[in-house]
């Protein structure tokens, strides 16, 4: 089951293009783009395609997506004589995009990585003091361990 422009059209709240226009292939084009980008990137994890069901879902919002905010321009102004005209829209990639909260839906999450997702002082190991903002849930840590291995910003206990 692949996505048909008669969803793409009700997920817009419009009518469907007919057939053998430009806008219809267009719309066609988003709805391969997608589908590649999913095949991309379950063939890069090693993964398996996921459930049709989602795939169809992801590929129906990001395709959406992308003919709601087609391009990246911020604002078009049309003036003819004294009179002119602007519309201002969202940027948009210019793109068929899928969004990390789709790739996760699929299950095709990338690992994290990047200068930091490795220990710079292994096997020193952070200690952080029982108080500290890290140990309470928090995203930032406020006692030091995490720069230094130790605490730095608060008595050791």
């Amino acid at each position: 089951m692949t996505v048909e422009l008669a969803k793409i059209a009700i997920e817009l709240g419009r009518a469907a293009p007919d057939p053998d226009t430009a806008l219809a292939e267009q719309w066609q084009l988003w709805i391969d783009d997608a589908e590649m980008l999913i095949e991309d990137r379950a063939v890069e994890l090693g993964k398996e395609m996921p459930d049709q069901k989602k795939v169809d879902y992801v590929v129906r919002q990001a395709v959406v997506k992308h003919i709601r905010k087609p391009d990246d321009a911020t604002q078009v102004t049309v003036s003819v004589d004294d009179g002119s005209s602007s519309k201002t829209y969202q940027s948009g990639q210019g793109r068929v995009v899928i969004l990390d909260e789709w790739w996760a839906q699929l299950g095709l999450v990338k690992a994290s990585g990047g200068a930091y997702a490795f220990d710079t002082a292994p096997g020193r190991g952070s200690r952080h003091v029982p108080w500290c903002n890290l140990l309470w849930g928090a995203t930032y840590c406020s006692c030091g361990a995490d720069i230094a291995g130790t605490p730095i910003y608060e008595n050791r206990p």
